[in-house]
Order: C-alpha cells, then sequence, then structure tokens
C-alpha cells in the first residue's frame, strides 16, 4: 500500500511542473511573440526611427520654403528672388541672353 501513495504523489508533483511549465512557456511566447512583446517592441523602435528621419526632412524642407517666402516679403524683398520668380512665372529674358528650353522632369515621353 506504500506505493500507490507514492505513485501518486509522483504524478501530482509531474502535474503541478507540467501546468506550471505550460503556464511559464505561454508568458514567455507572449513576452516575444505578442501584440505588445519584444518584436514588437523592436517594430515599433524601427518605425520610429523611420518617422524621426522623415521629421527631420521635412522640418528641413519648410525652413528652406520659410526662409525662401522670408526674401519675398515687402519689408526685407531680395532684388535676385524677385527677378528669378518673375521671369520664371513670365517666361520673360533680357535681351542679350540665350535660352535653351528643356523639357520639364515630370514629364516622361509616352511610348505607345
Amino acid at each position: 500500500m506504500v506505493k500507490p501513495r507514492k505513485k501518486s504523489k509522483w504524478l501530482q508533483q509531474t502535474l503541478w511542473s507540467t501546468l506550471g511549465a505550460i503556464i511559464v512557456g505561454y508568458f514567455l511566447y507572449h513576452t516575444i511573440q505578442g501584440e505588445r512583446g519584444w518584436f514588437a517592441m523592436l517594430r515599433m523602435q524601427h518605425e520610429v526611427t523611420v518617422a524621426e528621419a522623415t521629421l527631420a526632412k521635412l522640418q528641413k524642407d519648410r525652413e528652406e520654403l520659410q526662409h525662401r517666402t522670408d526674401l519675398l516679403r515687402t519689408d526685407s524683398m531680395d532684388p535676385d528672388l524677385l527677378d528669378e520668380k518673375s521671369r520664371e512665372l513670365l517666361n520673360y529674358s533680357k535681351p542679350n541672353e540665350i535660352v535653351i528650353l528643356t523639357p520639364p522632369a515630370e514629364l516622361k515621353p509616352s511610348t505607345p
């Protein structure tokens, strides 16, 4: 009669150990692969890095446009920039200038 007790105790310990291992495995899996796990954190860090690079580029472009806009204001107008813009918009040139016409960059020749 001593053997059945040892066998049931061993079976109980095995079941509790297995259940504990399954619970630990479940939480470990979700810590690594889950929606808020380690791989998700790495993905988010990469997205943040890309977004910060895009933000820096857009801020630089905005500062450049702001500078060009400031040059066209009436209180501090840059004559060279005004001349450049007026020639570009009105298609004017000076009599002693040679004009070379090039196709616009965004228009590509169509292929039949």
